[in-house]
């Protein structure tokens, strides 16, 4: 049985704070390097609006979820929980993160924006972390930013409303496109013709 789901939420978090080598013990961890063997499904669920649940439960320690969070990744068929001793699956409703936070900073190829998560990651948008769109069937548009390894962050919708309003318009294949610059790297959010759905 795995060690994940038999010990519980508080053996796993000292296992974790004491496999912390320097720094703060949630850093994420190098799971991207480790392979070791799955060891099934674990009671654990990241709801679409961010918040975890185990055994149906939340989670209401912060602290928590970010020792969660820093063992994290996607594989190719499933999102996982990982220690240098053994992985397990989780379910993912939505995407594992919610950008809460957004500035702009002066970098090297221009304007960066950058984003905070819910878990405390900081990401800049640009050519290495890429932003995408959705159109949900009620929600308008949907930003996401890539994270780190596959896990990305949706944008609240606040941010939402923030990020269309720095919007600039720009010639993509004919046709003018509504999107965000960072970077140096132009992300398409919808048609300049769409605007007004973006907008809802």
């Amino acid at each position: 049985m795995p060690l994940i789901g038999s010990d519980g939420l508080d053996a796993l978090s000292g296992l974790l704070a004491a496999s912390a080598r320097e720094g703060d013990p949630a850093k994420p961890r190098p799971v991207e390097r480790w392979n070791p063997p799955y060891c099934g499904e674990v009671d654990m669920m990241i709801r679409a609006d961010g918040v975890w649940f185990y055994n149906g439960s939340p989670i209401g320690r912060a602290a928590l979820v970010r020792l969660f969070a820093s063992i994290l990744r996607k594989d190719e068929d499933r999102y996982v929980l990982v220690t240098p001793v053994e992985k397990v699956g989780i379910l993912v409703e939505d995407v594992p993160f919610i950008a809460v936070g957004m500035r702009n900073e002066v970098a090297d190829r221009g304007c960066a924006l950058v984003f905070e998560t819910n878990v405390g990651d900081e990401t800049r948008a640009g050519p290495d972390h890429p932003m995408r769109f959705a159109k949900g069937a009620h929600e308008g548009i949907k930003p996401y930013v890539h994270v780190r390894g596959g896990l990305w962050a949706r944008l609240t919708r606040a941010l939402t409303h923030d990020l269309i309003a720095i919007a600039v318009e720009r010639e993509e294949s004919g046709e003018i496109w509504l999107g965000v610059q960072s970077e140096g790297a132009f992300f398409p959010v919808c048609r300049a013709s769409e605007l007004a759905e973006a907008q809802r």
